[in-house]
């Protein structure tokens, strides 16, 4: 089946399997920030902005996001980067990075709903992103750095 649908502001249109994931199709068209952590919806690698929204992508049918806003890593400007990003960096949030796309995507979506989140939201938005090179310390404080301060 052919399903359209627009990632990091590109249309694009797959031939599709019914059951196949989201995430194997971003994978096919190229985007590599999206990880297979686990295919099964437990490490949050694989989290993509579906509409706005975090989503796991291992978790998604393709076929669901027809005619829908997929935005990954990948879709933020090559200039510049995200806050959320820029945080990371600065503060020591990433180690091997492999779960840092997913857990920016998370953050920025986090960020969205709660400009101001306290650490304990922070915290709570993190349990779904497995990252195994860290104690989450770090990534806690740089969203609440990229969020402006928070902890409030």
């Amino acid at each position: 089946m052919r399903v359209d649908v627009t990632v990091d502001g590109v249309a694009h249109t797959a031939e599709i399997d019914p059951g196949e994931s989201l995430m194997e199709v971003l994978r096919r068209l190229g985007y590599k920030s999206v990880k297979n952590g686990c295919d099964n919806g437990d490490c949050g690698s694989c989290t993509v902005l579906l509409d706005g929204r975090a989503v796991n992508a291992c978790l998604v049918f393709a076929a669901r996001a027809a005619e829908r806003a997929v935005t990954t890593v990948e879709g933020f400007p090559a200039d510049a980067l995200h806050p959320v990003q820029e945080a990371m960096l600065a503060l020591g949030g990433i180690q091997c990075g492999f779960c840092t796309p997913g857990m920016v995507m998370l953050a920025v979506d986090l960020l969205r709903r709660h400009p101001n989140p306290t650490e304990a939201q922070v915290r709570d938005a993190l349990a779904g992103n497995f990252c195994r090179c860290t104690g989450y310390v770090k990534q806690v404080e740089a969203i609440l750095s990229a969020a402006g301060g928070g902890g409030g």
